[in-house]
Parts: C-alpha cells; structure tokens; sequence
C-alpha cells in the first residue's frame, strides 16, 4: 500500500511539473526614471506590462503587452507615410515605437507618455495632437516631433533621441546627452532597433 502511495504522489508531482505556470509581468518607472519589473508586485504603482503566457493565447485575451506576430508590422503603412513626408528614416521611427511601446497603441507611461510613440501631453498639444491614442495622430505627432528635434540639433541623432527620452531642457543642461542610465540605455535599443530595420529594407 505503502508503494502504490509513493507511486501515486510521483506521478502528481511529474503531472504538476509538466504543466506550464505562466506569470504576467509587471512595471513602473520610478522618479530617476529607472524601470522595475516583477511578477508579484507588492507596491500599487506597478501597472500591468505584459504576460509570460503563450503569445496567441495571451493576444487574444485583450492584454495591452502580448505580443501578437503582426503586431510589429501593423502600423508600418502610417510609419511610412508620415516619415516620409517629415523626411525622416523611417526605421528610425519604427525604431523609436519599438522602444516607447513596442507598438501598443493605448500604452500609457507612469509619467503620463500615451500611445504608439509616447507623447507626453505638452508635446501632443505642441503637435496639434488631440487624439492621442489614435495611432495615426500619434505617429504624426511623434515623427513630427522628432522633425523638429533632428533640425534644433542640426541633424545630431543623439542628441535628438536623448531630447526626446530625457526632454530638450535636460539636455540643455548637461550640455549634450544627460548623465541618465535610462537614457544612454535608450540610445542603445533604439540604435539597435533601427540598423535592424534598416537591414529590413
């Protein structure tokens, strides 16, 4: 009887440790601008980010980080469109969503940033961006920002991108890009990110 026990609780054990737990995944950043992420989180600025589940399932649940197949590849006819008539690359842009929001585009930022490219409020109404979360209108709004940060630092991409990472006022300050990890982290990704798509091309 004794065996037939052990036998059973083997077969639970091998049953439970077949079965895939799946966590979701979440993250704030915090007043440096510095990302946390956990998957049990114990302090209520954690706003939900993406699940671990498998990625059809997940999508299909409505969740806002899953990543669906296409989803990289839904906006690249507006990406286009709108790059090239601000005349800016447009795996910069591609670039520059991926980094922001990984193309979700009702993503909302802890500091406010909303949409496909992040706009902050100010920099929306700057733009003449009412919809915000529209992806058109978003992406019109962050590539014509990018326009005008390309031309005030005379065509400098660092210190374009940084200014729009860390704001034009911090990079003022600091007289080039700003001492921030999360910025010079940015820098990279979306260096990274671009010379992939560019490879696309």
């Amino acid at each position: 009887m004794r065996g037939r026990g052990t036998t059973l609780l083997g077969c639970i054990v091998a049953i439970a440790s077949a079965v895939p737990v799946h966590a979701d995944i979440y993250r704030y950043r915090d007043a440096r601008g510095v990302l946390h992420f956990s998957n049990a989180p114990a302090e209520p600025q954690y706003a939900y980010y993406l699940s671990e589940a498998p990625q059809e399932n997940s999508y299909k649940r409505g969740r806002p980080g899953a990543i669906d197949p296409g989803r990289r590849k839904a906006y690249d006819q507006i990406i286009h469109e709108v790059a090239r008539r601000h005349q800016v690359d447009a795996a910069l842009v591609k670039a520059v969503i991926r980094a922001e929001s990984d193309f979700v585009p009702h993503a909302v930022s802890p500091k406010g940033a909303l949409g496909l490219m992040q706009l902050m409020p100010a920099t929306a109404r700057m733009h003449n961006v009412w919809r915000t979360l529209d992806p058109r209108q978003n992406v019109e709004g962050g590539v014509e920002h990018l326009r005008y940060l390309l031309d005030r630092y005379a065509g400098d991409l660092r210190l374009a991108l940084a200014a729009y990472n860390a704001g034009e006022k911090a990079v003022e300050v600091h007289g080039g890009v700003p001492p921030y990890p999360e910025t010079w982290e940015y820098l990279t990704r979306v260096f990274r990110f671009r010379d992939s798509y560019q490879r696309q091309q």
